[in-house]
């Protein structure tokens, strides 16, 4: 590593400790507090810690961790300890280069591969495997949200702990197959468990991160996502959402496999309810410059809970009022999968989806036998996505109340907000669309379309969708009638802070 330049003495202080720089080094003395997380009242417990950070930060930053220091107190014998470490320079810091203005992309690239390279090879067990269940995730949830409990009405907008603790543990409720299979597939290993911007040193030799968890072995058993999101939720606190981005994309890229969005979203709102939870902290012991800090990270970690919900829309109503149309255009703008009815009921009878199947009013492929079963395998395929993450966007008529009330026992079941579009338009309109399409599954004609009006039952839950304009704008009212039913955003004005 090259030589630091000369620096002047300086004191830096967290919620758990104390650094002191001189010359080329700095010492981190543990405080004597129990965190509730954390207990370091005793000299033997600092002692431990102080060894067990050394050995675990050398994984990252070997050339960094130097080893511990006793103090000794007045009778000559040890009272504490400290972590001994070369001092970087804090022009390197990777929050001091964003600050600057400086293209951070090299070193970010580099710190993903990095830290890719880590949880290829980490340390894996059953016990590490045990916290990346539902389970775990779970008790870490309203860990989080205790800690943050007394400080609710003062620096935390009740409203928006209630809705994060609503969106984050449905989440995990019905995310139980997909955490599974990352379990399974050996994504949760001992990785740093605290990847901070203010922690990563950008020298001229690659990255280096410090700090990395050591009081919690659980806490360091992760999936390496959760890991990822650590650094990217910090680097949306710290105003840069797209380097954030980015780098997510990059560890995806050095890691292979799926990626999930939707669990991208979910460990970054994790990881800022985590660390609203310290920065309350911070403020309990008098820096009261912490409240924005409160108040911004707990909206970071709403926002992207939003955009990790799992959605069920339903997309319905009559042969030829464009539906499918504005399915698939709901499909492509919200990264979502698309299953629809007629490709069902075709693949079910071995046919083509372009295949001709029509016959008369519920016989053949649409008597009433074939199309409950067509919706039950729509929704059955819908559970599936659902419960990994996925949105899904189920294009069928949805004339019935029976099969409307199975697809809201899905999305219950599986964590999911469900979305009911109704469209509609003229019945001169249909009736054209239908007289002029070619190469569709539908196999819907303008008769068959009347006798289901007929029956269509009364759907007052779902939205309105008109489609008799461009398909650009029936889709544009949809994506607005998703988003309203998933945003519940409390408007009332946030809770002014109070000193402690």
């Amino acid at each position: 590593m090259a030589e630091i330049p000369q620096q002047p003495a300086a004191v830096a202080e967290t919620h758990s400790g104390v650094v002191f720089f001189t010359g080329d080094r700095a010492y981190k003395l543990k405080k004597p507090l129990d965190l509730g997380f954390v207990d370091f009242r005793t000299p033997e417990s600092r002692r431990h810690a102080c060894h067990r950070e050394v050995e675990l930060n050398r994984q990252f930053a070997r050339d960094v961790y130097l080893g511990v220091a006793e103090v000794h107190g007045p009778d000559g014998r040890p009272c504490d300890w400290l972590v001994v470490m070369r001092r970087m320079p804090t022009d390197r810091r990777l929050s001091a280069l964003l600050a600057a203005g400086e293209d951070g992309d090299g070193p970010l690239r580099a710190l993903a591969r990095m830290l890719a390279a880590h949880h290829a090879t980490a340390r894996r067990s059953a016990v590490i495997d045990a916290q990346g269940s539902p389970a775990a995730l779970r008790t870490r949830w309203t860990d989080n949200l205790a800690g943050l409990e007394p400080f609710r009405g003062t620096i935390a907008d009740p409203v928006v702990l209630d809705e994060i603790a609503d969106r984050a543990l449905r989440y995990v409720d019905g995310r139980g197959d997909l955490l599974a299979d990352r379990v399974a597939s050996g994504r949760v290993r001992d990785g740093h468990g605290d990847l901070l911007a203010d922690d990563v040193f950008c020298l001229d030799d690659g990255p280096r991160a410090l700090d990395c968890l050591e009081f919690d072995d659980a806490l360091r058993a992760v999936d390496g996502v959760d890991d990822a999101a650590c650094l990217a939720m910090d680097l949306e606190r710290l105003g840069a959402p797209a380097a954030a981005a980015r780098f997510l994309g990059w560890f995806a890229e050095f890691t292979g496999g799926p990626r999930v969005t939707s669990l991208e979203h979910h460990y970054v709102a994790y990881r800022a309810v985590m660390r609203a939870k310290v920065a309350s902290l911070r403020w309990q012991q008098g820096d009261t410059g912490r409240a924005a800090d409160v108040t911004r990270l707990l909206g970071i970690g709403l926002t992207h809970l939003r955009a990790a919900e799992a959605r069920l829309i339903l997309v319905g109503g009559l042969p030829g009022v464009g539906k499918s149309t504005v399915a698939g255009g709901l499909a492509d703008a919200l990264g979502a999968v698309l299953l629809r009815s007629d490709r069902m009921r075709k693949e079910a009878a071995g046919l083509a989806p372009e295949a001709d199947g029509r016959a008369p009013w519920r016989t053949g492929l649409y008597e009433p036998g074939r199309t409950s079963s067509a919706y039950d395998a729509l929704l059955h395929r819908a559970v599936d996505a659902l419960r990994r993450g996925e949105s899904v966007v189920l294009d069928a008529s949805w004339a019935g109340a029976v099969q409307r009330d199975a697809a809201r026992v899905v999305a219950s079941r599986a964590g999911a907000t469900l979305v009911e579009l109704h469209c509609v338009a003229p019945a001169a309109v249909a009736a054209e669309r239908i007289a002029h399409r070619s190469g569709d599954p539908s196999d819907a004609t303008p008769e068959i379309a009347a006798r289901l009006a007929a029956e269509f039952a009364p759907w007052p839950e779902a939205s309105v969708v008109h489609t008799d304009r461009t398909p650009a704008d029936a889709i544009a009212a949809a994506l607005h009638r998703v988003g309203r039913t998933v945003d519940r955003r409390d408007q009332r004005p946030p809770v002014t802070a109070q000193r402690p």
